[in-house]
């Protein structure tokens, strides 16, 4: 009976000491992992692409000032029309140009009380858009806008090309090749930091695409655009 004891428990001291030294490697193995994966790098990674406006928006204002409603409306529907006109002679179509409605302002109301006033009662301003994807025909049409005086329509300084907007909206179109470029760029930094290092570049481990950028390439050619997004990966280093 003893000796039967005696073997039940050296058997099971040899499993208890099997177990723990198996657990002891799976822990160490375990340890070993994760000390390999907190081995990364995170890098950036740019690309840049200057790329032509493909619409444009040309607000062309004007002020009128008079004592009659009738004549301030008569006023506002013919300055209209010399613009549509010159836009037309441009080659523009009918459904390039909108119409916004005036702003009218009754300056005896806002005088009131008071002593004296402005020489016009009514003042009107109002706006003709141009919206159009002939981007460069905008621009031409834009430098013979002083023809438009001749004719007695005088831009308000605001909208007189301060305003104007030109607009990338094919942003969809270039994505794709720029992220894959902004990812070669950034893993090509991540090797030369491993190799710095004596390491290798190993999978991602994490990746954020950042935000597309699009500003005018300079003040003076707002049409030509600067689009730019920058990615930031983190990969996993190894021997």
């Amino acid at each position: 009976m003893e000796r039967n004891s005696f073997w039940s428990y050296a058997v099971l001291g040899i499993a208890i000491g099997l177990g723990t030294c198996i657990a002891g490697m799976s822990l160490s193995h375990a340890l070993f992992e994760i000390r390999a994966a907190q081995r990364s790098v995170s890098v950036r990674g740019l690309a840049e692409r200057e790329v032509e406006a493909d619409l444009a928006i040309w607000p062309l204002g004007f002020e009128i000032a008079t004592n009659d409603l009738a004549d301030l409306q008569r006023q506002i529907e013919a300055k209209r029309e010399t613009i549509r006109e010159f836009l037309a002679a441009a080659g523009f179509d009918a459904s390039e140009i909108s119409l916004s409605s005036p702003r009218i302002r009754d300056t005896q109301a806002e005088y009131y009380g008071r002593e004296g006033g402005p020489k016009f009662r009514y003042v009107a301003q109002a706006t003709v858009t141009l919206r159009s994807d002939k981007v460069q025909l905008v621009k031409t049409a834009m430098e013979k806008a002083g023809d438009l005086v001749g004719k007695g329509v005088v831009l308000t300084g605001e909208n007189y090309g301060r305003a104007t907007e030109f607009l990338f909206t094919a942003l969809n179109d270039v994505k794709p090749a720029m992220i894959e470029e902004a990812t070669k760029n950034a893993r090509a930094a991540a090797e030369k930091f491993a190799i710095d290092s004596g390491s290798k570049v190993g999978k991602i481990r994490y990746a954020t695409q950042g935000l597309f950028s699009i500003s005018d390439r300079d003040a003076n050619s707002p049409e030509r655009k600067n689009v730019r997004v920058v990615t930031t990966v983190e990969y996993y280093l190894k021997d």
